[in-house]
C-alpha cells in the first residue's frame, strides 16, 4: 500500500461549486425524498465502504464509489464532479486517514451524515522495526503525520469483528436518517454482522493446527488480522508495497523466514509481484496472493467474503494447516 503524503488541490473545486450547490443544503431526510426516487445517495469513499452502505443501504440507497475498481485509494485525486457528489450526499462513509482528498471533501463540505470508520475502530500502529521485528507491534491509538492527519493501519476491514462494528455504525446512521426504511435497515445490518460473525469463525478454526504461524507479505497491511489470529506478520516494506527493502531489512526477513519455516512471499492483487517475486527468489520461496481487499478488480465476480475466504485459502497453504 502506498499512502501518499502530497496533497491535493481540491479546495478550488469545492469554492467554485459551492454557490451551484447551495440549495442542495447537507443532506437529510428532507432532501432524500426527491433523489433518485427517493433513494438516499451514500457516497462511499473505497471499497470496504461501498460494500457496507450496498450491503446495508439495499434498494433504498443509491450508492457512489469514489475509488473506480481496481485503483489503489491512495491515488484518488477528487474531480469536481466527485466534490459535487459528496457536497449533495446524503451520507458519507470513509475512513479518515487514508484518503486525504475525501477528507477535505468532507470536511468542507459539512455533510450532515457521516460515519468515519475510525471513529468507530480506532486505528493502531502496527510498527515496523527496520531492525528485524515482526512488523505487527501494536501502539494503541493514534499519532499524527507531518501534515497533521491521523495515521496508523487503515485495515481495519480485514479483521472481521472490528468489519462488524464500522458496518453497526452505517446501519444506525442510514436508520437515523430514514426512519421509515429502519426496520430494513437493521435487518440488513443483523445479516451481515451475522456473516461476518461466521467468517471469523471460518479463520480461526481454518488457522488452527498450522505448521507455522508467521506469514511474510509485501507490506504491512495484515497487522490485524495477524493480531486477531494470533499470527505473526513480517512485512518487507511498511507503508509502500513496491519500495525496495533496505539490507537490514532483508537480513531480518531471511532470519525470520528460517527461523520459522516460512515457505511463501505474498503480494497484493493491486501491485506488480515484482518485488515479491525479487524476494522469493533470493530466500528459496513460493509467491501467493494476500489481498487487502483495497478494491476489487471484478465486483460482479467477486466481493468482500469471496476474497477473505481466498485468502483463507491462501494463508492456509503458506501456514501449513493441517
Amino acid at each position: 500500500m502506498r499512502i501518499r503524503r502530497t496533497s491535493t488541490p481540491i479546495a478550488l473545486a469545492v469554492t467554485a461549486l459551492a454557490g451551484s450547490l447551495l440549495l442542495s443544503g447537507c443532506g437529510g431526510v428532507s432532501s432524500a425524498a426527491g433523489k433518485d426516487g427517493g433513494r438516499l445517495e451514500v457516497v462511499a469513499s473505497f471499497y470496504p465502504m461501498e460494500f457496507l452502505a450496498r450491503q446495508i443501504g439495499g434498494e433504498h440507497v443509491k450508492v457512489t464509489d469514489l475509488t473506480a475498481p481496481g485503483v489503489e485509494p491512495h491515488d484518488l485525486e477528487l474531480t469536481a464532479k466527485q466534490v459535487a457528489a459528496v457536497q449533495r450526499a446524503d451520507a458519507v462513509v470513509y475512513l479518515k486517514g487514508l484518503q486525504p482528498t475525501v477528507d477535505k471533501a468532507v470536511e468542507q463540505s459539512h455533510v450532515k451524515h457521516a460515519v468515519d470508520a475510525t471513529a468507530v475502530s480506532p486505528l493502531v500502529d502496527h510498527h515496523l522495526d527496520e531492525g528485524g521485528e515482526d512488523g505487527t507491534e501494536a501502539h494503541d491509538g493514534e499519532h499524527e503525520d507531518e501534515h497533521g492527519g491521523a495515521t496508523g493501519d487503515p485495515h481495519i476491514w480485514l479483521d472481521p469483528t472490528r468489519y462488524a462494528a464500522v458496518a453497526r455504525a452505517v446501519g444506525a446512521e442510514l436508520a437515523g436518517i430514514d426512519p421509515a426504511n429502519a426496520a430494513d435497515y437493521q435487518h440488513n445490518t443483523d445479516d451481515l454482522v451475522a456473516r461476518l460473525g461466521s467468517l471469523d469463525q471460518e479463520f480461526k478454526d481454518g488457522l488452527t493446527g498450522t505448521a507455522t504461524r508467521t506469514f511474510v507479505t509485501s507490506h504491512a497491511a495484515f497487522g490485524y488480522l495477524a493480531d486477531h489470529y494470533g499470527l505473526e506478520q513480517v512485512a518487507i516494506n511498511g507503508v509502500d508495497p513496491e519500495a525496495e527493502p533496505t539490507p537490514s531489512r532483508m537480513a531480518a526477513i531471511q532470519r525470520a523466514a528460517k527461523e520459522n519455516g516460512v515457505t511463501t512471499v505474498f503480494f497484493e492483487a493491486l501491485v506488480s509481484p515484482k518485488l515479491a517475486d525479487t524476494v522469493a527468489a533470493d530466500l528459496g520461496l513460493k509467491t501467493a496472493v494476500l489481498d487487502p481487499l483495497e478494491g476489487i478488480n471484478e465486483p460482479d465476480r467477486n466481493d468482500y467474503f469471496s476474497v477473505m475466504r481466498q485468502n483463507l485459502t491462501n494463508l492456509r497453504a503458506a501456514l501449513g494447516a493441517r
